[in-house]
């Protein structure tokens, strides 16, 4: 790999494990000061390998830097040594260097513990958000703003906000006990599905697909099902949903970098082995008869994902939907069943359902309306495809939706 690009990668790929296992063995008090202490080794790496040249195993190099680093720390920062041995009751340097494991096991659990400390519902979804993708995920400020559509400020605000708000409450980084992992299990799913999700419908306006916030959203709820404690149906189905999803990355975008609608995709871009996957963790789900939005969702996925006979599909799919809203409402749920319920029930009928939903200046309720409405009232389509227009986020939906624009008579 040329050098150029092997820091960004391995800063993007162990950042936030060297990050949750000091932030482990500090407290969640000293999160700034763990964010620092990593920060100056990849500064290191980048100035000692610009040198030297790169060493033969690049990622135990920096670990080794990391743990030195960590021990510089304490040693200078009279504070910090004081209450961390507080904290801590070590009597010695020597003892506390003996205790930083940056081994794979404990890097895996310090992982697992953060997740339940960043998604703490003390603090706000969408700091939750922003502190999986900068602690958990290793990305930039500039990455997190330009994908969540605000100003690096208002990121820096929302991050320090939430981690003063963790040491306030004196939040431990650990998984809670069996008392209180279901009802703290759901705040991180929640988090990991919009994680997900905002990779997945970047609203990035360069970006049709985020991968790399799909990949980690995944990668982190594969740490939940490998353990015991936190593995639960509703896991499974998530990342069923997640693996469904995943398996269309290559055929929602073309070779041109536009957005394919669903039912222009070539199936033969599905990825097979991804949806067997979604199968295995789907079959997980429901083994003890659990039903979750997680669930149903996932079943919905499941439908999108398989070849059936279009009405067989589609009325499945609506039923799914129905269940959907009775176990919770939301309104991107409401607005996909009223696209189903046109898939069954044709175009005029799906009308009423849309329209009474009143969601008026969001951009998938015009775009919805603008294609129920084609070929039944054009100038009512274009009215609402004009206002769609208006209100999208990226380069590829306002193509997609000129198409049709051009497209009506």
């Amino acid at each position: 790999m040329d050098q150029g690009q092997l820091i960004p990668d391995l800063y993007r790929k162990e950042y936030g494990k060297m990050v949750t296992v000091l932030c482990s063995r500090f407290g969640i008090a000293y999160m700034d000061i763990a964010e620092d202490i990593v920060s100056d080794t990849f500064l290191s790496a980048a100035e000692t390998w610009g040198l030297k040249g790169v060493p033969s195993n690049p990622v135990s190099w920096l670990y080794a830097v990391a743990r030195n680093n960590a021990l510089n720390s304490l040693k200078h920062d009279r504070v910090f040594q004081r209450q961390v041995k507080k904290d801590l009751t070590i009597d010695g340097e020597k003892s506390f260097e003996m205790e930083i494991d940056l081994s794979p096991k404990n890097i895996t659990d310090s992982q697992l513990q953060m997740m339940f400390a960043i998604c703490h519902p003390s603090i706000p979804v969408e700091a939750q958000v922003s502190l999986a993708l900068r602690v958990l995920c290793g990305f930039s400020i500039d990455e997190i703003a330009q994908a969540l559509l605000t100003t690096k400020s208002n990121i820096n605000k929302r991050l320090f906000r939430a981690k003063e708000k963790l040491r306030l409450e004196e939040v431990k980084i650990a998984v809670p006990d069996s008392r209180e992992i279901s009802v703290r299990l759901d705040t991180v799913l929640i988090c990991l599905y919009l994680l997900f999700n905002e990779g997945y419908y970047s609203t990035s306006p360069d970006k049709v697909l985020r991968r790399d916030f799909c990949l980690e959203a995944m990668r982190l709820t594969y740490l939940l099902i490998g353990n015991a404690p936190t593995g639960m149906p509703r896991v499974h189905a998530l990342m069923a949903l997640m693996c469904f999803q995943a398996s269309r990355f290559d055929a929602r975008v073309n070779d041109d970098g536009e957005l394919v609608l669903y039912e222009d995709q070539d199936i033969r871009r599905w990825d097979e082995e991804l949806i067997q996957r979604g199968n295995d963790f789907f079959i997980r789900a429901i083994r003890d008869g659990e039903v979750s939005k997680y669930h149903l969702e996932a079943a919905i996925a499941w439908w999108h994902s398989h070849p059936a006979e279009e009405r067989e599909k589609w009325e499945n799919i609506l039923r799914l939907y129905n269940q959907r809203l009775i176990l919770e409402y939301s309104p991107v749920a409401a607005l996909n069943r009223a696209y189903a319920f046109y898939r069954v029930y044709g175009r005029e009928r799906a009308i009423a359902e849309a329209e009474a939903l009143q969601l008026a200046g969001n951009l998938f309720y015009h775009s919805l309306l603008g294609e129920l409405y084609t070929g039944v009232d054009n100038e009512q389509a274009r009215q609402h495809l004009t206002q769609a227009l208006k209100l999208a986020g990226s380069a590829a939906e306002r193509t997609v939706l000129g198409k049709k624009i051009e497209g009506l008579k």
